[in-house]
């Protein structure tokens, strides 16, 4: 038999070829993972990295490059967030956090409005008003598109001081001094009223709220209630977890949330046959967000709840929270849903029983959490819809 060698020669060629081929499986899976476009950006990076000339801070760049990936998408729900911002978000959700105990809003292009004040915490220790508006934080302005990273610069560690520049609600300037500190909040508060009825207001959709607006309910059902009036004005949402596991804590049974992942696949959430046996309405306002009105829409679906208030935000699709390489995440719309019948709220809202707003003082109140229920006419006229 004859015998067959192999050279250095032949080794290199073959060894040269399977590294050809190797390049050239990854490549192709590269393609097919994220497409010319993956790749186009990649090529871009890649020629800032080594062929721009001038000196920049790569991690703000690709801070930038990121957030315009999300931009570009034209989905208002999605959005980027950096490593610090997305640690400042886990935190926050577990109605846990380091902060000053406010909760804010961006429809003032002068800094952040402050929409309420949580007694326990460093804002209400150092006078923070409902109303007021926090303009610059340690020298920081926040006008304009810098609003949006005022929460950022508000966050930090436990102990550590900021100064904050405030207008006041006449106009006035003031500057205060206060320093960070851990922030525990109860999303729920109820209360059972004079004339039978309960009142429950939740905060946020985030973790245990599920648990206490349950414990909530089940303690007015016990304690005689007549009937439940949920307030979900002001109310940004949270988890999709903690909303179905509410609804059907709540609901009779039957279908309660519908959603479809981006392949078409649709999922159902039914809700089991306990349900708190009450009747119930629900208070909404243009603050009024995501899981909160989709709340408010399935139980006048699913019961009948009569909805009283303004129109609210029409959100339809829910996010994921992408972890990065960097530290950050993708916050990226990966579902569409709908109620438990198949209604979506996209460009919609809710459908109101009772349209009816509140005078801006009054709205005022309502955000400091001052606005006494029997000066409350959206809470009144929920009353009335109950024939109380």
């Amino acid at each position: 038999m004859e015998k067959r060698y192999f050279t250095k020669r032949h080794l290199f060629l073959a060894g040269a070829v399977g590294a050809l081929l190797t390049v050239f499986a990854l490549c192709l899976a590269l393609w097919l993972a994220v497409g010319p476009g993956g790749l186009t950006l990649l090529e871009a990076w890649g020629a800032v990295e080594t062929r721009f000339v001038g000196e920049y801070d790569s991690d703000r760049a690709l801070d930038a490059t990121l957030r315009g990936l999300v931009s570009g998408t034209g989905d208002r729900w999605s959005y980027y967030l950096d490593a610090q911002g997305y640690a400042d978000q886990n935190q926050r959700r577990t109605n846990t956090y380091v902060g000053i105990g406010v909760t804010v809003s961006y429809e003032d292009e002068r800094g952040l409005l402050i929409l309420t004040v949580q007694a326990s915490g460093p804002a209400a220790g150092a006078g923070l008003e409902a109303g007021e508006i926090i303009t610059a934080v340690d020298g920081f302005s926040l006008a304009g598109e810098a609003r949006y990273e005022g929460v950022d610069h508000i966050g930090g560690e436990a102990g550590t001081p900021l100064s904050l520049t405030l207008r006041t609600r006449t106009g006035e300037e003031r500057q205060v001094e206060l320093e960070r500190a851990t922030v525990e909040t109860d999303p729920v508060h109820g209360r059972l009223l004079e004339n039978g009825v309960g009142y429950i207001k939740l905060d946020n959709f985030y973790t245990n709220s599920a648990a206490r607006v349950t414990q909530a309910a089940h303690e007015l059902e016990e304690a005689g209630a007549k009937a439940v009036v949920f307030d979900m004005r002001n109310n940004s949402g949270g988890y999709v977890g903690e909303l179905t596991e509410m609804l059907d804590a709540l609901l009779p049974e039957g279908p309660i949330f519908r959603t479809w992942s981006k392949g078409g696949r649709e999922e159902v959430v039914e809700s089991d046959e306990n349900y708190v046996n009450l009747p119930m309405a629900t208070l909404v306002n243009s603050g009024t967000y995501s899981a909160a009105e989709f709340f408010a829409a399935q139980l006048q679906e699913s019961v009948g709840a009569p909805i009283v208030g303004e129109e609210t935000s029409g959100k339809g699709f829910s996010q994921q929270a992408i972890p990065l390489f960097n530290g950050g995440a993708l916050n990226l719309s990966t579902g569409a849903y709908a109620t438990g019948g198949g209604v979506s709220l996209v460009g919609t809202g809710v459908e109101l029983d009772g349209e009816l707003s509140l005078t801006e003082e009054k709205n005022e109140l309502l955000r400091a959490g001052k606005l006494p229920l029997e000066e409350d006419d959206q809470f009144l006229l929920a009353l009335e819809l109950l024939g109380y």
